[in-house]
């Protein structure tokens, strides 16, 4: 009985960890290092989709995926507005 108990009482913790610790590195894959950032602007059909980054992230930035991987782009970049213009939707909200 105590093995059992015991078993369980670790399943649980490994369980709980393994949950947190997917959830951190996550968000901390999501984010963007300096020496990441793509200086360059991308041509609008190499763009497949973009995420901004999350809020707790060192520096702010936005995920573009390309079709050969992915880049940081400051979004405040002149060309990154530009897009963002071009291709906002009627009635769509940021995220």
């Amino acid at each position: 009985m105590k093995i059992s108990v015991a078993l369980l009482m670790l399943l649980l913790a490994a369980a709980w960890t393994g949950s947190q610790g997917m959830s951190f590195r996550s968000s901390r894959a999501n984010c963007c290092s300096k020496e990441k950032f793509s200086h360059r602007k991308i041509p609008e059909f190499r763009i497949q989709s973009y995420q901004y980054t999350s809020p707790s992230c060192t520096h702010r930035a936005v995920l573009v995926k390309l079709l050969k991987g992915v880049v940081c782009v400051d979004p405040e970049n002149k060309w990154f507005q530009e897009y963002l213009r071009k291709h906002k939707k009627p009635n769509s909200t940021p995220t």
